[in-house]
């Protein structure tokens, strides 16, 4: 895989290049600012970004709005936010799209390699990587809304699943539920989400992002 960062912290931006490279990546260009990542992309065309939200000059959501900007060139680019913090604004903008190949990993919370690559592997075939503590506060945000509020508890942790990439059987394992209970599930969600059947949208997909454009 193809790979662009952009992590202005040179000890963590060495350590992600190290790290990808040992597991049989190849990345293509390495930057410390929102600018650069942009012309990074547009030359290279990577597989997957991987890009920090506090980046310079004000350290403040600059990474985001480069994604954005990356995003609405092209529309199904993907992007791995990788921060510590949570910019619920532009994060709501970048992930509400609903084409898919979109990520958001707290760096503290990032605790297995394997786990990290099977989500940048998500990301680059086009599905979703999201930390359970992102889809939280993301939710938190959005209370009022009528079809989330419709969602049961059991329906709300099926989704908060769905967001971080999980198959309905992994779904099933981690709740221990049949798989006719998950399929259940889920149908209730997209139903009440008001997310019928559509030969060019990815439904799970939508449903994980649907709240977020109210």
């Amino acid at each position: 895989m193809r790979i662009v960062i952009a992590e202005d912290l040179l000890l963590l931006r060495d350590g992600l290049i190290r790290m990808l490279t040992d597991t049989g990546h190849t990345v293509v260009a390495a930057v410390d600012s929102g600018p650069d990542f942009e012309r990074a992309v547009l030359e290279h065309g990577p597989d997957l970004s991987i890009v920090d939200v506090r980046l310079p000059p004000n350290f403040r959501d600059e990474g985001l709005k480069a994604a954005l900007a990356v995003r609405a060139r092209e529309p199904r680019a993907p992007i791995l936010i990788l921060s510590q913090y949570v910019e619920r604004t532009y994060a709501a903008e970048l992930l509400a799209d609903g084409n898919g190949a979109i990520g958001y990993l707290l760096k503290d919370r990032v605790t297995a390699l394997d786990d990290f690559l099977d989500a940048l592997d998500r990301v680059a075939a086009g599905g979703t990587a999201m930390d359970a503590e992102v889809i939280r506060q993301l939710f938190a945000r959005n209370t009022r809304d009528r079809g989330m509020n419709a969602l049961t508890a059991r329906e709300r942790e099926v989704l908060a699943l769905m967001a971080q990439g999980l198959s309905n059987s992994a779904i099933c394992d981690a709740l221990t539920l049949a798989p006719p209970s998950v399929e259940k599930h889920i149908g209730n969600i997209l139903s009440k989400l008001d997310l019928p059947p559509s030969d060019n949208t990815n439904r799970r997909v939508r449903a994980v992002l649907a709240y977020l454009n109210q």
